[in-house]
């Protein structure tokens, strides 16, 4: 094995952690006799020869000797190294791609073409792979084949051909997901692959396999799905809850794992379209249990996975239905109804894993989609009262995140929050302690009941991080909380870690407008350290803007702050001065000069400091005009509503606004706000077709493939809202 190895000039090449002469090192760990050193091997693999999918020189270089170790029966663990071979050559580069290519990019492209083209050169070694002894490799061939074999139907004759004769249930799954990869990769086989799993889903012995047959056709061929799918996929979880285990076994006529043959099966491919293999053996295979290869317990990352993996699955006894299920929503996609029924059903589930995969999954499905959710709320909240502490964690991560959607589980997180008073405040090894989930659920619901958590945190010595965040979405209910927070920024000492005492508290004295605290804040606006001292007069000069007239007492140092104009401070200065004095002249020619610095965040801020002038403001309408033109989006939208408060024309500014709302989505709950506040958006007007456009779809606009922010569903939620506004016309003026 590895003949040649050593004439490679590894030394030559690199990694993603410096020179590549360690990568023989590493795949001869891959046939170690030694699980943790496999384990080790194949961790470094993917952590600097394959680091996040990057495709280097040496990662080339792999993969003859990458092949020799998969077709060898005496190497264990040999289905990761499949695995690592279907990542490596799975890269596809289409034209949309190749057109967005620069210079620098071309080597790591070239790379990637590459490995596709070796990988996929071999992949034929993956058709006599689907019947080895190993089981662990038999669950990874299917979907190396699917990604990279170069003949998808003689793929799909060999997933169909195998499926019948395979015993463990996994790699059955593995199977039918191949066979919805090929459909998705080629799409002229959609409607083929569709039927088949058709027949699957409604004649397969195992439930688990015919809701995998479901998934796969709800992601590659979705109207093939039964009309009635969610009583279905009820129906089959609850036949695997009741069934300890999977029987493999299907019956007298009936192959494990497959269906019955009926005359009218649609025919398997002819001889033109077999594999290019050898025929595979009808014979039995080993059984699962005894070839999944030998784990350890390591430090490498691979090892870490596997064991929480392990942990999450454990007493299972189908560990891979969530799987299923999160990909049969992924295929269900815009059938938000279809979605929520399925989840509210799991919701009910006895079966508290099924319970928390459907929390999380609920959460990904508002995250992503509007709809009505008021069940699926209710139900997430029913899981805060169960004694298992995961369940209960999910559902309150959930609910945090829904802000006002969250009322239907109100009574739920009051109720958690009662029942544990311990629990209001969570402190950490490192970093400053934070409100629990159920708490800033509660306080993001406007719901008094969580000003007493707040009134504790409170007092504790180190104040929690987001307390502040949590009194400003209480509003005046929290307002019994004034005392406390003026008194604890009283007691904040004027050091290097004032920043971080002081600002949950001038937020949530800023949320209260308590213009009492005015002595207090003053203190620290003239104390504040060198360090994030700019941080620290910010949040100051924001509670004093707040207070308005109430901190007339700091009226001589705000005059102070605006002689600097130009700066970031005088511009935030002038704005509190505003507020506070009412004194345009005094704070205008500071906010033009801010509208010229070289700094587009200070601009800007000037902007909008300007507009809230309104008519006194009115001397700065052209150059406000020339900002629409201005390259940094934001800073058109700024200065584009602006002009509008100076001005009051609107022609401009509507203008202006929906060209941002079209290529930036993430200025449109701006742009709304806007629109809102001008009135009743004239009826057949192209900011009433923008407007009602957004409120029919479904997909929220800030959705995101991959990853998502906390606030999503608020402002997602804010501008639904404010778009109803707008065409309502409550605001006060009008958009023609």
């Amino acid at each position: 094995m590895f003949s040649g190895i050593d004439e490679v000039d590894w030394a030559s090449m690199e990694h993603a952690y410096g020179p590549a002469d360690d990568v023989p090192e590493l795949l001869r760990g891959l046939a170690s006799a030694d699980p943790a050193e496999r384990e080790a091997a194949l961790d470094g693999m993917y952590g600097a020869v394959h680091h996040q999918g990057d495709v280097y020189a040496c990662t080339l270089a792999c993969i003859p000797f990458l092949f020799e170790l998969v077709v060898d029966p005496g190497v264990q663990d040999r289905g990761g190294v499949v695995e690592l071979l279907t990542s490596i050559g799975g890269f596809d580069l289409d034209e949309d791609d190749e057109a967005e290519i620069d210079e620098d990019e071309i080597e790591g492209a070239a790379n990637y073409a590459m490995a596709a083209a070796a990988v996929t050169a071999g992949a034929g070694v993956f058709f006599e792979l689907i019947a080895d002894e190993d089981p662990g490799v038999r669950l990874a061939a299917p979907l190396a084949l699917a990604t990279l074999h170069r003949h998808p139907v003689r793929v799909l004759a060999l997933l169909r051909e195998r499926l019948p004769v395979e015993p463990d249930e996994e790699v059955r799954l593995a199977l039918v997901e191949a066979a919805g990869r090929v459909a998705l990769r080629h799409r002229p086989l959609a409607e083929r692959v569709g039927k088949w799993l058709g027949l699957l889903a409604a004649r397969a012995d195992s439930p688990g396999l015919r809701l995998a047959a479901l998934a796969q056709l709800a992601r590659c061929w979705p109207e093939g799905l039964p009309g009635d799918v969610v009583p279905v996929v009820s129906g089959l979880l609850r036949q695997m809850r009741s069934a300890p285990e999977e029987s493999g076994d299907g019956g007298e006529h009936t192959p494990p794992g497959g269906i019955a043959a009926r005359e009218d099966d649609e025919p398997e491919p002819g001889p033109d379209t077999a594999p290019d293999a050898e025929p595979v053996d009808p014979e039995p295979v080993a059984p699962a249990e005894t070839g999944r290869g030998e784990h350890v317990a390591t430090p490498t990352l691979v090892g870490q996975l596997r064991s929480l993996s392990a942990q999450e699955n454990a007493g299972r006894g189908a560990p891979w239905a969530a799987d299923l299920l999160r990909t049969l929503h992924v295929g269900l996609d815009d059938r938000v109804g279809d979605r929520t029924a399925l989840l509210a059903d799991q919701l009910r589930s006895p079966d508290r894993r099924q319970r928390i995969d459907a929390v999380r999954m609920s959460g990904g499905l508002i995250r992503a989609w509007r709809g009505p959710y008021e069940e699926l709320v209710a139900l997430v909240g029913d899981q805060l009262s169960d004694p298992e502490p995961r369940l209960a964690e999910a559902a309150s991560h959930v609910l945090e995140e829904l802000f006002g959607l969250a009322a239907p589980a109100a009574d739920a997180l009051a109720a958690r929050l009662a029942a544990d008073p311990g629990s209001w405040v969570k402190t950490w090894a490192s970093g400053p302690p934070g409100l629990c989930s159920p708490v800033k659920a509660l306080a993001r619901l406007g719901d008094a009941r969580a000003v007493p958590a707040l009134a504790a945190a409170l007092e504790l010595p180190q104040v929690a991080h987001d307390v502040g965040f949590a009194v400003g979405h209480l509003g005046a209910t929290a307002r019994p909380l004034a005392g406390a927070l003026r008194r604890r920024l009283a007691e904040v000492e004027l050091d290097e870690g004032a920043y971080d005492r002081a600002s949950p508290l001038l937020a949530g004295l800023t949320a209260l407008r308590a213009g009492e605290a005015a002595p207090e804040v003053l203190r620290v606006l003239r104390g504040a350290p060198e360090y994030r001292g700019e941080w620290l007069r910010t949040a100051a000069l924001r509670a004093l803007g707040s207070f308005g007239p109430a901190a007339r007492e700091a009226v001589p140092e705000l005059r102070a702050l605006v002689r600097r104009p130009g700066t970031a401070s005088a511009t935030e200065a002038a704005e509190a001065l505003w507020a506070v004095s009412g004194d345009a002249d005094a704070v205008l020619p500071v906010l033009i000069e801010g509208l010229q610095s070289d700094q587009v965040h200070d601009r800007r801020a000037a902007a909008v400091a300007l507009g809230a002038l309104g008519p006194r403001a009115a001397v700065v309408a052209p150059r406000l005009r020339g900002l629409l033109a201005h390259e940094e989006l934001w800073l058109r939208v700024d200065a584009a509503i602006a002009l509008w408060e100076v001005s009051g024309r609107t022609r401009e500014t509507v203008a202006a606004l929906l060209t941002a709302w079209e290529q930036n989505r993430h200025v449109r709950v701006r742009v709304a706000e806007c629109l809102a506040r001008m009135g009743p958006v004239p009826e057949g007007s192209a900011a009433a077709h923008v407007l009602r456009s957004e409120l029919v779809s479904v997909r929220r606009h800030n959705a995101m493939d991959g990853g998502y922010g906390s606030h999503d569903i608020h402002e997602d939620e804010k501008l639904l809202a404010l778009c109803r506004q707008a065409l309502r016309g409550t605001g006060k003026g009008s958009t023609s």
